[in-house]
């Protein structure tokens, strides 16, 4: 179960990294963070695999729950 979900369809895109960051750095060592957002978040993912290192890439999943419905786990190590 995660520890927090954000739901970023309805947020401005240039504030949605923002919110996400700071959300997961408020998570603790092996919680997770979903977000749900209206399009693949690959662009989120490159960047956090390369700059946060408390990251957890090989357990990051995203699914599709819709047309514009995404829906991805931000695991933290």
């Amino acid at each position: 179960m995660p520890a927090t979900t954000l739901d970023l369809r309805e947020t401005p895109p240039p504030e949605r990294h923002s919110k996400i960051h700071n959300s997961f750095e408020a998570l603790s060592s092996g919680e997770t963070l979903r977000i749900i957002n209206d399009h693949e978040p690959k662009p989120l993912f490159y960047e956090m695999q390369a700059e946060v290192e408390a990251f957890d890439a090989a357990n990051y999943q995203c699914e599709q729950d819709g047309p514009q419905k995404y829906v991805a786990d931000l695991p933290k190590q």
